[in-house]
């Protein structure tokens, strides 16, 4: 049997694989949106998290968590204050040796010391869109607002914050030596910002930090995100620069075949929901055996991963995934 690097290097690249990956991760802190700055002991917390789920998982690959990291500080303060569309034409970026940026390498960097040589490692980061909404009162209604009254001022705003998010990209790959970079993606949850909006102001923003990520030899996997029930226009991301793209088929009611279709046979990730009431949580072995059987049967088994629909609850049972993995043999 191949190593876990090259079964799931194979199964990113659409290659026959003797067995089908699984990918799972979970927050390894209390409260991974309060800002490590902050609150200093969330990245003890956050890397013995990662180091107690390989030990005991033995994951096939990892996904490396972001906790206390989702957004820049100084960034999120700016546009938290912003009353107006042109204020954002003030936000400057941070430098490149900003503690922001240099923490999360060397987070990374301990992570990929203590179990890089044996898996596949991939760093969370959030797209500048999804930074501006968490830093903004009003998420999406409010984003949408300063579209409409300066669209450019929006655009310019997300360069901004990309040219951050493309120097963390850039250094945990080239210096960090994770493999490559999971980026989580979410369409404008407001009717206002269709197909045309989205591809005009937004994925600029996000087709940056993926190239900035390929251009520092990192391997992309896209994750369009459900969160709380989101939906997404798939179709959006259709023709992003990635290898993989992890969805929330249950959210969505898309299989993974029909993924497979809309992301012109790129690799897809998921299957499983990732809520409390769902099989994988709460499921007997049997049910969770019986699902997967029935995922891969309908999916077929080449370019597929098993996972679930976002990241899954704290307190899962790692047995859980261990009879999935079982399953998919």
């Amino acid at each position: 049997m191949p190593n876990k690097k090259q079964l799931v290097l194979d199964a990113l690249n659409n290659k026959p694989t003797e067995r089908i990956p699984v990918g799972f991760w979970f927050h390894y802190t209390k409260n991974e949106m309060l800002p490590v700055s902050e609150n200093p002991e969330m990245r003890k917390e956050n890397l013995d998290g990662h180091k107690k789920f390989v030990q005991e998982f033995k994951p096939d690959f990892v996904k490396l968590m972001s906790d206390g990291y989702f957004f820049e500080p100084k960034t999120a303060k700016f546009l938290s204050n912003v009353k107006s569309a042109k204020e954002l034409y003030e936000l400057k970026p941070v430098s490149k040796d900003d503690s922001w940026i240099t923490e999360q390498v060397s987070l990374v960097k301990e992570l990929t010391s203590s179990f890089g040589n044996e898996v596949l490692t991939f760093y969370n980061i959030f797209a500048p869109a999804t930074a501006f909404k968490w830093s903004v009162e009003g998420a999406d209604k409010k984003l949408a607002q300063f579209i409409k009254e300066d669209k450019y001022a929006v655009l310019y705003a997300l360069s901004v914050i990309a040219k951050n998010t493309q120097a963390v990209a850039e250094a945990v790959i080239s210096e960090g030596k994770a493999d490559g970079i999971y980026l989580s993606v979410q369409t404008i949850q407001d009717a206002f910002v269709g197909p045309d909006l989205y591809a005009e102001i937004i994925s600029p923003s996000e087709l940056s930090v993926l190239n900035a990520a390929i251009g520092a030899g990192g391997i992309n996997i896209l994750h369009v995100c459900g969160y709380e029930g989101a939906r997404n226009n798939l179709s959006l991301f259709k023709n992003y620069p990635a290898n993989a793209v992890n969805f929330a088929s249950v959210v969505e009611g898309v299989s993974l075949a029909e993924a497979k279709k809309i992301f012109g046979g790129k690799t897809i990730i998921g299957g499983f929901a990732n809520t409390t009431d769902g099989i994988l949580f709460s499921g007997t072995k049997e049910e969770i055996q019986a699902e997967t059987k029935q995922i891969l049967k309908d999916s077929g088994r080449t370019g597929i991963i098993l996972g679930a629909d976002c990241t899954i609850p704290r307190n899962t049972d790692l047995q859980h995934l261990e009879w999935i993995r079982e399953a998919a043999e």
